[in-house]
């Protein structure tokens, strides 16, 4: 299979462009990591506050260093573990200093003239040091080349203190010097340890450690020099060398959430050389490997640079936590082993499964059955099925129980080398009771028994009470999905029927999705109290019901949303919403208000938001199915045409080219589907509802062997109408096409127009699935 793009010179490879995302608020990082890597090696530039999130933002003139975790694109700040930094200065600083006053530490300025990245590879040159840095990795290792100047004070400081956010480490972190060319240790905090080994390719000259909380009346500082282990929290250690010019120190790191030993293992099972350049060049052709995947024929070259590096960063997105030897740390907090498969220790699944789980399932699908090996030996670990957790720490976030429609989606695909009995049982038991000791309260679902005895959550009683009903009604959809499939007639009853929960929030009056009360009554509008609310601030705005509010926790109706924006959330039965709406032109005519409203958003009661058109928000994913939904009431050409328009929008070239937060490949994952020409509305049914292609010709290589093909006639940039369909040949109305469509390499063309063909796609026979008929 050829990397070339068909006539083009540049490869994919080098259309990615890892800056994409670390402006504004993308949170993306720029550094080098593998496909489902343990291991996300990349400069920090600030610690604290949300825009940091990443560690890297590309206004920046400074960095701190360069630390081994990060997290692709979330609205945490969190990672930063293990933070080295080269450093040639003839005072030893053991504190990073700050971003307005770089001197008063060990940091650097930078310029992105002297930096670049690609697939990998991370290079940039520290001005106050004149050192340059290059990066790369392997999946549980790091390779680390420095090049130094002539000097006697050349050295490399190694920060155990350093963290992003505020998961500051304990003092059960610490570092041992063991000879001239080893150090290993731990960095423990309350989100766990991680063990590390570093090998030198130079031996040292003069060594240390430091403690920057210590501070000694005679030397006003916690530089021990010639000790070489430390304990406690703020505490790290320095290496110092003799360096001639130009001259080249390597430095290599393994880490695991298992051992000391287990990070020796994997470093010297991944890297066993010091060739830096070797290693750079496995890592470039593993993302080659990964790209040929999907190649696409036409479009600009902005738009090959979004498409790219958006597959880059959807591919990134999940990361192993087991060993080489596959030991893993688990959720009980004890040691397991992950027997021939890949164990996965986070799910940002209320991000993931909309879209990225589903993509997955076609250019990934040899890592879907160990997607759910990982949930499956989670629950055998705990003894309960979690939802949305980071570095397998059994503590919940975000609303809904979204693991499962990341199983049901497997399942109902075909993936199935796991237990799904065991899992069904793990399923239906948390969707039947509240967990008891010693697991937590907030393990289970939010507001249960008011859910399953009033068929809704209580505002009064439940935070983000209508985005906890209508996710849950979704869920268990899901589970009813399965329970047919695994022929238990009762269960799938009972479930679609808790599935249509999401009614018991509509408001007609209104026609929104409404806060209600455990006595049965709506919240109150705001009305005539708006007088009163300004003058007793803003956080009475709260206690009444505003479609326009995006609240604040634990004030919050909606899920980082408003009320406009999750009238929608019911993507199972999108024919039941439009029959509370009475029929398609009202649905329709809400959808376009949804779109063309504009809003003052002056006021003290609305949060900020970004990538908005009207009430749609792209960066944030309740809305990122919604362009979809005309696809439902008959006006497909009006999907067509604002598919086209977010694409155009929210996405660009550049490091400022995402609308908001990354969140582990979601945003990206919708560009690929929409810039193909269909996307994921219902995961956990196999059907995927058409749009507006923008590539002449895409070709899915599918691991089967066989070739999945898009062809779009008459694209333009205005063309963004569909004029017919051909599946296969053949004359093609549904607003959908199938998963099976896909895997068994069918050939989908489009012939496009400037002009909506409104004849097309408007029977009832046309719409995709809906539990309602």
């Amino acid at each position: 299979m050829s990397t070339i793009l068909f006539s083009q010179d540049k490869t994919a490879v080098e259309y990615i462009n890892p800056f994409l995302g670390t402006e504004f608020f993308g949170h993306t990082f720029p550094g080098p990591a593998l496909p489902n890597g343990m291991i996300h090696l990349s400069p920090d530039v600030a610690t604290q506050g949300w825009n940091n999130a990443a560690g890297y933002v590309y206004q920046s003139s400074s960095i701190i260093g360069f630390s081994h975790t990060h997290w692709n694109g979330v609205g945490m700040t969190n990672g930063g573990d293990v933070l080295i930094m080269p450093t040639v200065d003839n005072k030893l600083r053991i504190t990073p200093g700050s971003e307005e006053n770089p001197d008063t530490g060990y940091r650097s300025c930078y310029s992105h003239e002297k930096e670049k990245s690609s697939p990998g590879y991370y290079q940039v040159k520290l001005l106050d040091y004149d050192v340059n840095v290059e990066l790369t990795t392997t999946q549980r290792a790091a390779f680390h080349k420095y090049t130094f100047p002539k000097s006697g004070n050349s050295r490399i400081i190694i920060d155990l203190g350093h963290q992003l956010g505020d998961a500051k480490s304990d003092s059960s972190s610490r570092i041992k010097i063991i000879n001239k060319t080893n150090i290993e240790g731990q960095r423990a905090s309350g989100l766990g340890t991680v063990y590390f080994a570093i090998e030198l390719s130079k031996p040292v000259k003069y060594f240390g450690t430091f403690d920057s909380d210590f501070v000694a009346p005679e030397s006003g500082h916690g530089i021990f020099p010639y000790k070489n282990e430390e304990s406690g929290t703020n505490i790290g250690a320095f290496l110092q060398f003799n360096t001639e010019n130009n001259e080249e120190i390597l430095l290599k790191i393994g880490i695991s959430y298992v051992s000391i030993e287990g990070a020796k293992n994997n470093l010297n099972t991944e890297i066993t050389h010091w060739d830096f350049e070797k290693t750079k060049e496995e890592a470039k052709n593993i993302w080659i490997k990964e790209l040929q995947k999907i190649e696409v024929k036409g479009g600009t070259e902005d738009q090959k640079e979004i498409f790219y590096t958006a597959m880059y960063h959807s591919l990134l997105s999940q990361y192993i936590s087991q060993d080489v030897d596959g030991k893993y740390f688990g959720s009980d907090k004890k040691i397991h082993t992950a027997n021939n498969f890949n164990f996965y220790g986070s799910f940002s699944c209320w991000d993931t499964y909309r879209t990225q789980h589903p993509l997955l399932t076609i250019i990934k699908p040899e890592d879907i059955n160990d997607y759910i090996k990982s949930i499956e030996e989670k629950v055998k670990n705990y003894g309960w099925l979690p939802a949305q957790h980071f570095m397998n720490v059994f503590g919940e976030a975000m609303v809904g129980d979204h693991l499962i429609p990341i199983i049901t989606d497997a399942y109902i695909k075909g993936f199935r080398d796991y237990d799904i009995d065991f899992l069904y049982g793990a399923i239906i038991k948390k969707a039947n009771e509240n967990p008891r000791a010693p697991i937590p309260e907030y393990a289970g679902r939010s507001g249960l028994d008011y859910y399953k005895k009033l068929g809704y959550a209580p505002i009064d009683k439940v935070t983000e009470a209508v985005p906890n009903t209508l996710e849950l009604a979704y869920d268990d959809w899901c589970i009813a999905q399965l329970a047919e499939n695994l022929e238990k007639e009762d269960d799938k009853k009972a479930f679609n029927k808790r599935a249509l929960n999401y009614k018991n929030v509509w408001d007609a009056e209104t026609e929104f999705m409404r806060p209600r009360k455990e006595n049965g009554n709506w919240l109150e509008e705001i009305g005539n109290n708006e007088q009163s609310i300004v003058k007793n601030g803003e956080h009475s705005y709260y206690r009444y019901f505003d479609p326009l509010i995006i609240g604040r926790r634990p004030n919050r109706h909606y899920t980082e949303s408003n009320a406009w924006q999750y009238i929608w959330s019911v993507q199972h039965d999108v024919n039941g919403l439009i029959n509370l709406f009475e029929s398609d032109d009202k649905f329709t005519k809400k959808l376009d208000t949804f779109f063309e409203m504009s809003t003052d958003v002056s006021s003290p009661k609305y949060v900020g938001v970004v990538g908005t058109l009207g009430q749609y928000v792209q960066g944030n994913q309740p809305s990122h199915h919604v362009a979809y939904l005309y696809n439902y009431s008959k006006q497909p050409w009006k999907t067509q045409q604002r598919v086209r328009q977010l694409m155009d929008m929210m996405y660009q070239s550049g490091a400022g080219g995402l609308c908001g937060n990354e969140d582990m490949g979601s945003l990206s994952s919708w560009y690929i589907f929409s810039a193909i020409g269909f996307y994921p509305v219902t995961p956990g049914i196999p059907q995927y509802s058409i749009g507006s292609p923008i590539f002449d010709e895409v070709k899915i290589n599918l691991k089967n062997g066989k070739v999945f093909t898009v062809k779009t006639k008459n694209n333009t940039a205005n063309n963004v109408y569909i004029k017919n369909v051909k599946l296969n040949g053949k004359k093609y109305s549904k607003n959908y096409i199938s998963h099976n469509d896909i895997i068994n390499g069918s050939t989908l063309v489009f012939e496009m127009s400037d002009k909506p063909n409104k004849n097309r796609g408007t029977e009832d026979s046309d719409k995709p699935y809906s539990l309602s008929k």
